[in-house]
């Protein structure tokens, strides 16, 4: 049977649930669209301030694309370029999306479910988890366009220890070298990566977008421009920067309406 995309709401956190029963979860042509197709979506919502994306079941995010198609689906060079051209635009799907992103990790993390993980903005994983891409393996090569995200997250030394040697990477070692945010007990990971989540919407949603869009400038290592450096204070405009003012003196909760 082909997998799924499964997403829901529950208030301002939406989920994202990679599902390939009997698979590990590895990610068919379809998954890659629908995956791309809700992302984008969720991106319109204002009502979301932030995204969970996770694997179904405990034995896997995603253990990389769905082999069994790669037979039929991308057999020639037009196949290929289109095949690969979608999960290009599932990616960066995720890595645009304007609301913060959490990966949920448990388990394999291999090939396209690692690509997905790279492309989140924090990855949350279990001690047992294990990342990678052996595919060397099985020769052929990753694909540029699904490259760039995790060459910018890990740099080019820990790029080529996963694609040339092929080596499967402990929770322990993915954390030392960049490619995961935070590792916890297996059974804590989804109670961690709700609470990250909420402590994201308790802030000003604005103001996470804001940020997510100036850690991408300033990476491509150009000076900003004064027409820039004015553009980031545009907060001072906004409902949200006179209610967490107002909020921090009046010792309260403040409520921000994303305005």
């Amino acid at each position: 049977m082909p997998g799924t995309i499964l997403s829901q709401r529950a208030g301002p956190i939406a989920t994202v649930t990679l599902a390939n029963p009997g698979k590990l979860n590895a990610i068919d042509l379809a998954m890659w669209e629908r995956l791309e197709a809700v992302m984008l979506d969720f991106a319109q919502d204002p009502e979301i301030r932030c995204v969970v994306l996770r694997g179904e079941g405990e034995e896997a995010f995603a253990a990389g694309g769905d082999l069994e198609e790669f037979v039929s689906r991308r057999t020639t060079l037009a196949q290929a370029l289109h095949y690969h051209g979608e999960v290009a635009a599932a990616l960066k799907a995720i890595a645009d999306c304007p609301h913060p992103t959490v990966a949920l990790i448990r388990g394999a993390c291999i090939g396209g479910g690692l690509e997905i993980a790279g492309a989140c903005d924090l990855r949350i994983c279990g001690e047992s988890s294990r990342f990678g891409a052996p595919i060397n393996r099985l020769g052929f090569s990753m694909y540029p366009g699904e490259m760039e995200g995790l060459l910018r997250l890990a740099g080019p030394a820990v790029m080529k220890e996963i694609l040339l040697e092929g080596r499967i990477l402990t929770a322990a070692e993915a954390y030392a070298k960049g490619l995961v945010s935070r590792v916890v007990a297996d059974d804590e990971v989804a109670e961690e990566s709700y609470a990250t989540a909420r402590r994201i919407c308790a802030g000003a949603p604005l103001v996470a977008g804001w940020h997510k869009q100036w850690i991408r400038r300033l990476l491509t290592g150009e000076p900003l421009s004064a027409e820039e450096k004015a553009a980031s204070f545009a907060f001072l405009a906004t409902e949200d920067y006179k209610e967490g003012l107002a909020a921090f003196l009046e010792k309260r909760k403040p409520e921000f309406k994303a305005r």
